[in-house]
């Protein structure tokens, strides 16, 4: 049933305007121009309420991996449903999806995360992470490791918890702060390195011990764990230089810290291995995930938990007073489990490998030459282009932030292309399944948009 058939888009928006609180929004502003009516969708394209076609350059919100339209993913929804809608796995009760699906998961993940602790978001997943990070160092006889480090730019949700252990600044105005959270410099040598003339190889290594600083100032036996995503996706596709992971992970050895890896956005395929710690040889004691572990398809989400903490977690008994209402829904863990079957029987993974991610990292470098583009940077199906007003002066940037990144975005959108602004970087994640034809599409799409911005930005007297 096609909800906007006999509804005009006037109507649509009117409603909404009226009634509908959207995430993360201006709402002065969406109420001035109104909302885009997303109404179908197929493979990587959506469709509005007026009949526009989009190419969907951000995988809906990073997780789209197999594409829109699984008819697969939606008749094992519909079975399950059928079966068992839902039952809840508190009070010593499981039910076959949820079973599966941890069997599944502790398959694919790095070694040594063999258990699952379900949620059915992102922040979800994190404000675990807090709680067990704590619970475990409780348990563990070290009570005062409390401190959990995060970096400046991280996301790891919009929940209090999780907005805290994230470097967002904006949101931490709006919510406050957790106690117990410190946060550090991100390995983003364009922003902070080069400012500060140093090289990537140099900076990789100079903001990994800023990790160690931290540690040192606080004190190892109050700090509890280091938070931090294989690339910050919602910070604005932060991918740290090659020297900056092996000397975390030094310094994570010589201490008795947990390390959580999050992979909510880098999970699932995404670097063209299965998780971003596969991509850099990463070791974390927790992992959370969500996104691209259903495709989106229904919400879900996931901490895997190590033989570690688990130690403590299961081996000593004692109730974990944590858990959510859907955690391990089975409808949810039955699309994962589609999504997942959909994803090996295709080798989605090793495609993005092979094929894709080298077309688009080859069209992607192709359009650093473009007079804005101060960057083009991207692993695996992820990547940022910087903007710029002068290539020949990279110290200058765009001011007020975001202004131009916002402007770039919605020129994107008129012109059939889902980009996202942060800052004033522009970020694209598209689904795996983008095929070779479409990235030509995508790329020639980011090109005219750019020229477009270009163009309005010389009207503004923004740029020579």
């Amino acid at each position: 049933m096609n909800l906007a058939a006999n509804i005009s888009t006037e109507d649509l928006r009117k409603a909404d305007i009226a009634h509908h609180l959207h995430p993360f929004t201006d709402y002065a502003s969406l109420n001035k121009e109104g909302s885009r009516v997303i109404t179908k969708a197929d493979g990587c394209w959506l469709w509005d309420s007026d009949g526009n076609r989009y190419l969907d350059g951000m995988a809906g919100l990073w997780c789209m991996q197999v594409g829109y339209g699984r008819k697969e993913i939606a008749d094992a929804v519909h079975r399950q449903m059928m079966e068992l809608p839902y039952y809840n796995t508190f009070f010593k009760t499981t039910h076959p999806p949820a079973v599966a699906l941890s069997q599944k998961l502790a398959e694919l993940t790095p070694e040594g995360l063999d258990h699952v602790f379900f949620a059915g978001s992102g922040s979800e997943a994190n404000d675990t992470v807090m709680r067990m990070v704590r619970y475990y160092w409780a348990r563990a006889g070290k009570p005062d490791k409390q401190v959990i480090i995060g970096r400046t730019f991280g996301y790891h949700g919009s929940t209090v918890a999780a907005a805290a252990m994230g470097g967002m600044g904006a949101m931490h105005t709006q919510a406050g702060m957790v106690p117990g959270v410190h946060h550090i410099t991100p390995p983003y040598w364009f922003d902070i390195g080069r400012a500060e003339g140093m090289r990537p190889d140099e900076f990789g290594v100079y903001a990994a011990r800023k990790l160690e600083e931290a540690i040192d100032q606080i004190g190892e036996d109050k700090v509890a764990a280091f938070i931090a995503e294989p690339i910050q996706g919602a910070g604005g596709v932060i991918i740290p230089p090659k020297t900056y992971w092996p000397e975390v992970k030094r310094i994570l050895s010589e201490r008795d810290i947990l390390f959580v890896a999050d992979e909510v956005i880098c999970g699932f395929g995404r670097t063209g291995e299965w998780f971003g710690s596969d991509y850099y040889g990463l070791k974390p004691d927790l992992m959370p995930m969500a996104k691209g572990m259903s495709s989106g398809y229904l919400p879900i989400s996931a901490v895997m938990v190590s033989g570690k903490v688990i130690e403590h977690l299961v081996g000593e008994g004692g109730e974990f007073y944590h858990g959510y209402t859907y955690s391990g829904h089975p409808a949810s863990c039955a699309a994962a489990l589609a999504n997942i079957e959909i994803m090996e029987r295709e080798n989605i993974v090793g495609r993005v490998k092979s094929t894709a991610a080298p077309a688009l990292q080859k069209a992607w470098a192709e359009l650093g030459d473009h007079p804005l583009v101060g960057e083009a940077r991207m692993v695996g199906l992820v990547g940022a282009l910087e903007l710029v007003p002068d290539k020949s002066d990279m110290s200058k940037r765009f001011e007020p932030a975001g202004q131009v990144g916002t402007l770039c975005r919605d020129i994107s959108f008129g012109n059939g292309l889902v980009m996202r602004a942060v800052r004033d970087a522009m970020i694209i994640s598209p689904p795996l399944v983008i095929s070779e034809e479409e990235i030509a599409t995508l790329a020639g799409l980011i090109r005219k948009t750019l020229d477009d911005t270009l163009a309005e930005l010389k009207k503004q007297g923004r740029v020579a």
